[in-house]
């Protein structure tokens, strides 16, 4: 929780997705072939996820980026977005929507209520959810409908639970009814209780449905990133009753190093598996700096280590390629666009989109539209939306659903 006694890069960092619209910067990275299913993966050595404890503001003064020579800029300029915009409903503080199978949605509000769009345009309260700490970045979090959802109604939910010390991520499921989550049981929880937000949360399933990834940010802590004990800053990778899945990198190793997929991350607020099941997240970096990332099991993403952005205190953070043992993005933004919610675009609307991934921008304001080539990435478009995008749906009829910051949800269809 922010008070007002904060330090000032405390702040800065809880307001990040506060700016202007920016435009993207592509930033090419040493190719490395991607798993076709992450779950199927030839374990990491443990090594490879050892902490680093060479931190960003130990960079001396004189350290300058120089982006420009390690980078190589690929500006893409805004445009009108080539969709009929039509608002479906407005909601309070949502964070998260999820389609059902008859074309219902979920939304959640970070206060700590479920809705639920119907296809008829009501909207019902669901009750059930649990108590969260609703403050700044925390509150109810993702939701997800269970792979099997049509014939168990399960849900997972993601939150800040309120903790002694503050709040934990938590990972809970319960049973839909129509009207109620009821049964709800608490599958998994990051521990390291405390004040701050950058919680990431999402919820992905494997394309098998047998596990799920959920990724975990650092809460504005740094280090914890890279230590291997501590769940935050990382994504993980866990059966469906939230425990460390079979076949992790360090799955012998017990605790929270057998539940973690990859580490070294930020804010991850998206990731997706496209089609040929290479799984792609979207995290928010500090001054600059956010990045779209290949996730590789066992692999160190840097954070805070290295990163093309800077630190809101000012002091520089080394670029990615000066530590070439640890993950690059495939694409990196700066100045900052804050990215949200994020999908792999499969549906019939837009069949010139199908295998395109699409971003929602915070500070950015926009739907960013990425083309993948095996593990490349290009950024294709970046559509002027005007409003703070938080979250990114695909509709069963293939429209592209928007939910933004300020409360409305938005239907994208063929003009």
């Amino acid at each position: 929780m922010l008070t007002s006694r904060a330090p000032l890069a405390l702040l800065l960092a809880a307001t990040a997705c506060s700016g202007s619209p920016q435009q993207s910067t592509a930033a090419p990275a040493a190719t490395q072939s991607s798993p076709t299913s992450p779950a199927s993966s030839a374990p990491a050595p443990a090594s490879t996820m050892a902490p680093v404890t060479s931190l960003p503001d130990d960079a001396p003064d004189a350290t300058v980026k120089n982006v420009a020579a390690t980078t190589g800029h690929a500006n893409t300029k805004e445009t009108a977005p080539p969709f009929a915009m039509q608002t479906l409903g407005q909601f309070e503080d949502p964070f998260a929507i999820a389609f059902l199978p008859d074309g219902s949605a979920f939304v959640t509000e970070k206060a700590g209520k479920i809705k639920l769009r119907r296809p008829d345009g009501s909207i019902a309260d669901i009750t059930g959810a649990p108590k969260v700490l609703f403050d700044n970045q925390g509150g109810l979090l993702d939701i997800a409908p269970a792979p099997d959802f049509a014939t168990s109604k399960l849900v997972y939910i993601s939150y800040s639970e309120p903790r002694p010390g503050g709040s934990s991520l938590a990972l809970a499921r319960g049973l839909f009814t129509g009207t109620a989550l009821v049964n709800l049981q608490v599958l998994w929880r990051a521990g390291s209780d405390g004040v701050g937000g950058q919680f990431g949360a999402n919820i992905l399933f494997a394309p098998d449905g047998k596990s799920l990834y959920l990724s975990s940010g650092e809460r504005q802590r740094f280090t914890p990133a890279q230590d291997p004990d501590q769940a935050i800053g990382k994504i993980l990778h866990l059966t469906l009753d939230g425990k460390p899945a079979p076949g992790n990198p360090m799955a012998s190793a017990g605790g929270v190093r057998a539940q973690t997929w990859s580490s070294g991350h930020r804010n991850p607020y998206g990731m997706v598996f496209a089609q040929d099941g290479t799984l792609w997240e979207v995290e928010m970096g500090p001054r600059g700096g956010d990045e779209l990332n290949v996730i590789l099991p066992g692999k160190n993403y840097g954070w805070p280590i290295v990163s093309n952005g800077d630190n809101y205190s000012g002091k520089p953070i080394p670029d990615h390629p000066s530590r070439p043992d640890l993950e690059a993005p495939k694409l990196w933004w700066n100045p900052s666009i804050s990215p949200g919610g994020m999908i792999d675009y499969t549906g019939a609307m837009f069949p010139e989109f199908r295998g395109n991934l699409f971003i929602g921008a915070l500070s950015g304001e926009a739907l960013i539209r990425v083309t993948l080539a095996g593990n490349t990435a290009k950024v294709a478009n970046q559509y002027k939306i005007g409003e703070r995008v938080r979250d990114v749906a695909q509709a069963p009829d293939g429209a592209i659903w928007l939910l933004e910051d300020g409360g409305k949800l938005v239907r994208l269809a063929k003009k």
